[in-house]
């Protein structure tokens, strides 16, 4: 492992200008929180950091605050406390059971929210530094390769799947980003905080090599608003979602007045379903509803050589999860 110095930023403004220092005097540097990732990202040779920037130092790094309903949440904070945090599990379960979904208990104890959501993808040809699309390349290995865990939405040119569980549930809860930069503070929507390999083959959202991810702020818990993530691994060890979702009822009564339905494990990034949200507007929430609603997640999804156990898989998770945000 290559040797590397660390670096302590006491403020988001700072670590930025670590970052740009670093960068300038031709070092490598990256940020880190928790570093699990970032530790199996070195160990693989993906990343060969010279500057390490500790992030831990940040103020409110893992508070959780309200302020007129809208929650904020420290990128710092760990995904176990997250899970357990009570605001976080009465308001927005989604997120809760996300966060204590992820890994072992042993990794999110110091894994962060931040780190979860900016996490590099886990595609065995990337971590195995194959030329691919995500190394520098110009071709994805899982195309005609071993593509079982692979996208079956959005894919192309790469075909790999976002690996974060917390993000799909964000996502359906219509977080925003708070990022900052060189060019100073910026919000970015979760609709437009991630990136297609279409429009940038070698990243997954829009941070900048010296951007920092602040924190992410929650709107107030919607009246009747019921959430849950549901989960499908391909064994019980640790691992990533096969397939995955997050559904956000907002409900009066047994009538769901709007939906939010995101997959995870299934496209580049966390894959929302509009046709889905629709399709459970102004109805009430029956199990043929939500059987119907399962075979509308589909559509569009184009399977690879090996991963079609993933259409009907979705389907299920799709309907299992609705009924069970149904209450």
């Amino acid at each position: 492992m290559k040797t590397f110095t660390n670096s302590n930023a006491r403020d988001p403004q700072q670590a930025v200008k670590l970052a740009r220092d670093a960068h300038a005097a031709g070092k490598a540097a990256s940020f880190v929180a928790g570093g699990s990732d970032l530790l199996a990202l070195v160990k693989e040779r993906i990343i060969q950091p010279d500057v390490l920037i500790n992030l831990r130092g940040l103020q409110n790094a893992s508070e959780v605050t309200s302020s007129g309903g809208a929650v904020t949440i420290g990128a710092g904070i760990s995904l176990d406390a997250l899970s357990r945090h009570e605001t976080i599990r009465t308001q927005f379960p989604a997120l809760a059971e996300a966060a204590g979904s992820v890994a072992t208990p042993q990794i999110r104890n110091v894994g962060t929210l931040g780190g979860n959501v900016a996490q590099r993808p886990w595609c065995w040809y990337y971590r195995n530094g194959f030329p691919c699309y995500k190394n520098g390349g110009n071709q994805c290995f899982s195309f005609a390769g071993e593509n079982q865990f692979h996208a079956i939405f959005g894919g192309g040119p790469s075909y790999i799947v976002h690996p974060s569980d917390t993000a799909p549930a964000l996502m359906a809860l219509d977080a925003t980003f708070r990022i900052v930069g060189p060019f100073g503070e910026r919000t970015v929507s979760a609709k437009d905080f991630f990136v297609l390999p279409r429009q940038n083959a070698a990243q997954e959202n829009v941070l900048g090599a010296d951007d920092v991810l602040v924190s992410i702020q929650l709107p107030a818990a919607m009246a009747g608003a019921r959430g849950r993530y549901h989960k499908v691994l391909d064994r019980e060890a640790w691992t990533h979602a096969v397939v995955s979702a997050a559904v956000v009822l907002k409900m009066d009564g047994d009538v769901c007045r709007s939906a939010r339905v995101v997959l995870g494990g299934v496209a580049p990034i966390p894959w929302r379903l509009p046709e889905v949200e629709q399709l459970l507007a102004g109805q009430r929430i029956t199990d043929d509803l939500a059987v119907r609603a399962g075979a509308a997640s589909i559509a569009g999804a184009r399977a690879l050589s090996k991963n079609a156990y993933k259409l009907p898989l979705t389907k299920g998770v799709v309907r299992r999860a609705i009924l069970e945000a149904r209450g």
